[in-house]
């Protein structure tokens, strides 16, 4: 059983995140959360408290099982470009320079490895493949 979580606007540049996003990608959620409070990004706090909001909806949805027996981890994790705000800078002569403040859009997938290994299982058993 998986859990989404997603944030929107954040104030960062997409591909910044998208630095930090992929090293937390299939990875456990232990060890995902290890590596971004050790990151000096400032992403990475961001990217912590959505991995944390994923987990949690994780556990709303399955109150009857335990986070350590589930064994999670990122499933899917993409960044997406979000709205820009275009500013404009002085610049010599009279001119000016435009400044394009990006932003985007998380979503992470967290999801069973317990549950991955047993449907895995199930489909390549012998008697469904003939």
């Amino acid at each position: 059983m998986e859990a989404v979580a997603k944030l929107k606007d954040v104030p960062t540049s997409p591909r910044k995140m998208r630095l930090i996003a992929d090293l937390i990608r299939g990875q456990r959620v232990s060890r995902a959360l290890g590596l971004l409070k050790y990151q000096p990004q400032a992403g990475a706090d961001v990217l912590q408290k959505v991995l944390l909001s994923a987990v949690a909806n994780w556990q709303q949805k399955n109150e009857d099982q335990r986070i350590e027996d589930a064994d999670l981890y990122v499933k899917t994790i993409f960044v997406d470009g979000g709205p820009m705000l275009k500013r404009l800078r002085p610049a010599p002569q009279g001119r000016g320079h435009r400044i394009r403040k990006r932003s985007n859009h998380i979503t992470l997938v967290v999801d069973s490895a317990a549950d991955t290994v047993l449907s895995q299982a199930e489909v390549s058993t012998p008697e469904n493949e003939q």
